[in-house]
């Protein structure tokens, strides 16, 4: 099974895809937009690489605040896993995204690249992050397919 991770953000989507034996994610891309409720484009993408993949559900990153309470960007979050379910047709399951856009920097800044070169790959590094997570949940028998 395949399985696309999103980092949604105002204007951007970081995506990666797990390999079919769900053991690893790679970050794959970062689609850009230049309005947050300009959504079509990004749709168009991501039904791309879901039928590329072969992908069969979806794990969307949910920011939520250091106190577990939902913020103003879940809930934009949450929205958009509505439109994206209708528009699929796959379960979208959300995952604590928590830090990991400051892991992505954080790797990023060890790996030696520039700080003004970091926004081209923060976004999929950390959809990659939260696409890796829930895959470890899923080995450590914390969540079930």
């Amino acid at each position: 099974m395949r399985i696309l991770g999103l980092d949604y953000g105002s204007k951007t989507v970081g995506v990666a895809v797990c390999d079919e034996l769900m053991l690893t994610a790679q970050a794959l891309e970062t689609i850009e937009r230049k309005e947050e409720n300009k959504l079509r484009h990004t749709f168009q993408r991501l039904e791309v690489l879901i039928a590329e993949y072969h992908v069969e559900r979806i794990v969307l990153g949910l920011p939520l605040h250091m106190d577990d309470t939902v913020s103003e960007r879940s809930e934009r979050t949450l929205e958009f896993k509505e439109k994206l379910e209708k528009r699929t047709g796959l379960p979208v399951i959300t995952w604590d995204e928590r830090l990991t856009t400051v892991e992505a920097n954080e790797i990023l800044a060890a790996s030696g690249v520039k700080k003004s070169e970091r926004k081209a790959y923060i976004d999929k590094i950390a959809a990659g992050f939260i696409l890796q997570d829930y895959l470890e949940a899923i080995r450590e028998g914390k969540v079930s397919l």
